[in-house]
Order: C-alpha cells, then structure tokens, then sequence
C-alpha cells in the first residue's frame, strides 16, 4: 500500500454515487422551491420534482451505504480511514446539537424576552407595551402563548406527566438497551446483542406511535396546532424535528440489527454500530432538554 493510501482511502473502482447525490439534491430543492411560490392548484411540476428528488436520496442511501459495507467487509479500509469516520460522525452530531441550539434559542428569545417585552416589561417593553399591545397580559402557554391578536385561537397544552413522561421513560430504558447491547458485542454475547438491540428498535417505534397519538390529542382535543401563535410554531417545530430524527435513528438502529444478524461486526471492528449509537445517545439527550423546557417549565 503505497503512503498516499496509508493517509487517503482511494476507492478501488469508480463510484458514481457522489454525482447521484447531486442530482437528488437539486431535484429535491428544486422541486421544493417551486412548489411552494407555485399558484394554489398548480404545483404539480414542482411536487413531482420533489417527490423525484426524495426517491433518488432513498435510493442513493441505500446504494452508497451499501456500497461503504461492502468495503469494510472486504477489509479495504485502513485505521486512518476508521479515524476519519468517527471524526465525521462527531462533526455530524455537533452540527446536530447546533441545529437544536439554534431552536432551543429561538423558545429562549421568544419566551424570556419577546413575549415579556410585548407585555411592557423589561427595557425593551416599555415603548412596545404602550404603543402596540397595551392590553397584552404577558404569559406563556394557553395564558398568552399565541400572542396578542390570540392567533390561532384559544388551545390547551399538553401535559407533561402523561405521554411525555412516557415516552421520557421510554427513551431512557433504551439508552440502557443500547449500551448492554453495545457491551454484549464487545464481548461476543450474539444473542444478547440481538435481543437488546431488538428491545431499543421497539422502543424507537413506540415512542413515534406515542407522540403521533399525542399530535392528533393536540389537534384534536386541545387545538394547540402549528397556528397556535407562538408557542404552537415552538412546541411543533422542536418536537417535531425531534421526531424526525427518532424516525432516522430507529431506521439506522433497526438497519444495524440485520447487520448484527449477519455477522457484519465483530469486537474489535464496529464502528458502524458504535456510530448510530452516539446518534441514539444524542437523541436521547435532546429529549431531556425537551421535556424540561417544552413541557414542564
């Protein structure tokens, strides 16, 4: 192996994914963009793109991942090269924690300085107060959350000791599936592994079932919807981007699992399960930060 492969992996034949990755891309924006600016009945050409767009990335996933196993199995891969997936997967997470930053800031912004600024207190409310809302009571939740105008109408909050708190259970049992499951690899318990990771798979599914249950409770039941002022944009936009990644990380658990059932990794060699389950732990982590500041606080 000569020196440049000792510092860059260089496939052995050429791949055509990254053009594949491309295309998808900009089908999907593509279609998006013009689905969106497009007259009410007439977005038919951009949501065919977009819906273009998405197959391609499912099937560009599919085929370059598949592509990427088939290279570690075949043993193609070098330490240097498992040094540049893990320092991947770490950036990938950290811009994950900044993507919930940016949206934690946004409740933060919204909750401790706007909504009091409209209701005249704070510096910052004193000329708000008299000249826009001069009747706005500030609060948060159903006492004000939907702002001055009351967007959306009146609606009720979830409460925290029911679904949320289940499903806060349900996440915490499987980051301890998880970790006994990443245990039992490192010492060759097959069965427990598969066991377990088969126990964090369910637990990913039961979540997404509890959570749709209790969106179809909100809309229903509560009226608290995406156009419930303020508050609905926030609570819907973290739980829901939340959830996005709960359904991507069940998916990568349960793909790991048929990697697991087919032997793909072995106690010294796992990066790939170890990958998915520093997402799973950064999940569950994000989670918590919901619960508290979403709905108990």
């Amino acid at each position: 192996m000569s020196q440049s492969q000792d510092i860059y992996f260089i496939p052995s034949k050429r791949t055509e994914w990254p053009i594949v990755a491309m295309v998808a891309l900009f089908l999907t924006v593509f279609g998006a963009a013009h689905w969106m600016v497009a007259e009410p009945g007439q977005g038919g050409m951009g949501r065919g793109f977009f819906i273009l767009g998405l197959m391609t990335i499912v099937a560009m996933f599919f085929g370059w991942f598949g592509a990427v196993i088939h290279e570690s199995l075949a043993g193609e891969y070098n330490p240097q090269v498992d040094r540049s997936f893990r320092m991947g997967m770490m950036w990938f997470i950290f811009s994950e924690v900044m993507f919930f930053c940016a949206f934690f800031g946004a409740l933060f912004y919204v909750r401790m300085l706007s909504v009091p600024w409209l209701g005249g207190h704070g510096a910052g409310g004193v000329f708000t107060h008299a000249f826009l809302w001069d009747h706005y009571t500030a609060g948060w939740g159903a006492e004000g959350g939907n702002g001055p105008a009351h967007v959306g109408g009146m609606f009720g909050t979830m409460s925290p000791w029911q679904i949320p708190l289940i499903n806060t259970l349900l996440l915490l049992s499987s980051g301890v599936t998880i970790t006994i499951a990443h245990h039992a690899l490192k010492a060759g318990h097959r069965s427990t592994l598969l066991i377990f990771q088969a126990l964090t798979v369910m637990f990913g599914v039961v979540f997404l079932a509890m959570q749709a249950h209790e969106y179809i409770e909100a809309y229903t039941h509560f009226n608290l919807t995406m156009h419930s002022g303020a508050y609905g944009a926030t609570f819907f936009m973290l739980t829901g981007f939340h959830g996005l990644h709960v359904t991507l990380g069940t998916i990568m658990l349960a793909v790991i699992w048929v990697r697991c059932f087919k032997g793909h990794f072995t106690k010294d060699h796992h990066f790939g399960f170890e990958a998915v389950a520093w997402y799973w732990h950064f999940v569950d982590v994000v989670w918590l930060g919901l619960f508290v500041f979403v709905y108990v606080f």
